[in-house]
């Protein structure tokens, strides 16, 4: 059976990059044929698997320099059955496309608000005047400057050969080692893994309502590598945690731990267990 792999698209961006990786891990582990699915954008990737239109999403979660990817948070939290099978960590290489001869020519900018981001202190040293404008993805970017000789794109440097496009400045991003986090998506738990994932409302924002829930942690011994608050949307002042713990689920102390916070949270969502595994550019 072929496995169908959803990311954010089109061709070229570094999601497909995590997602071409993450599928030849799976042939050479266990002999696993896929289909790459490109979506426009990471909730429609994300909602693919929960429709049953692929199998796994690969998703950016966190940036080493930008920090977390809020959609990807906020849309896990709005979908209930997601379960994380694989963490990938893929250094990122940040290059402007354009057809311009020169720096001095760029007008304007396109690209993913992350990679923009991730570009900020170059953009302010290099084309300080520029307009900055977002788009859905890097390769987004790079079509919507094909007939624009004053315009450039933030895209990973593969998209040059990908879409002909020549790169006028190459690692470009404010710092060398950017790294992105990207999480495989899935219907069902994975078997395995030293890390946890989990998010949480609590009843009421009131004194110790998130110290009373860490404490939970704090007591066991279990580490947490990220914690992030995300606002709820209901109301001014709300917000929902999301938590790395460095334990498995499968942990006695883990269990005990996620049976104590319950009472402390209103919503209590487990995204699984997982492994972490590198990889490196294609």
């Amino acid at each position: 059976m072929t496995i169908a792999i959803a990311h954010l698209g089109p061709t070229g961006t570094n999601a497909e990059t995590a997602a071409l990786a993450y599928a030849s891990w799976l042939t050479k582990k266990k002999g696993q044929e896929t289909l790459l699915s490109p979506y426009p954008s990471i909730a429609q990737t994300l909602r693919s698997v929960v429709h049953k239109k692929v199998d796994l999403a690969v998703v950016p979660v966190e940036n080493s320099t930008e920090g977390s990817v809020a959609i990807t948070l906020d849309t896990l939290w709005e979908l209930d059955r997601l379960q994380i099978q694989q963490e990938l960590v893929l250094p990122i290489s940040h290059a402007l496309l354009s057809h311009s001869k020169s720096l001095s020519q760029i007008k304007t900018v396109y690209s993913h608000p992350q990679a923009l981001a991730q570009c900020q202190k170059w953009l302010e040293g290099f084309l300080p005047s520029v307009q900055l404008i977002p788009t859905n993805s890097t390769t987004e970017a790079v079509q919507q400057i094909s007939q624009d000789p004053q315009a450039g794109a933030i895209a990973a440097p593969r998209a040059s050969k990908l879409y002909d496009v020549p790169i006028l400045a190459a690692d470009i991003n404010d710092y060398p080692d950017n790294c992105t986090r990207f999480w495989v998506m899935g219907l069902t738990p994975s078997t395995s893994g030293n890390r946890t994932s989990i998010a949480f409302s609590v009843p009421a924002n009131v004194p110790g309502a998130l110290v009373k829930p860490l404490q939970v942690f704090a007591q066991r011994g279990i580490n947490l590598s990220r914690i992030e608050s995300r606002p709820t949307k209901r109301s001014l002042g709300e917000y929902l945690f999301f938590l790395d713990l460095e334990a498995s689920a499968t942990e006695t102390s883990t269990q005990e731990a996620l049976a104590e916070l319950s009472p402390y949270t209103e919503v209590l969502k487990i995204f699984g267990s997982y492994d972490v595994l590198p990889i490196s550019t294609l």
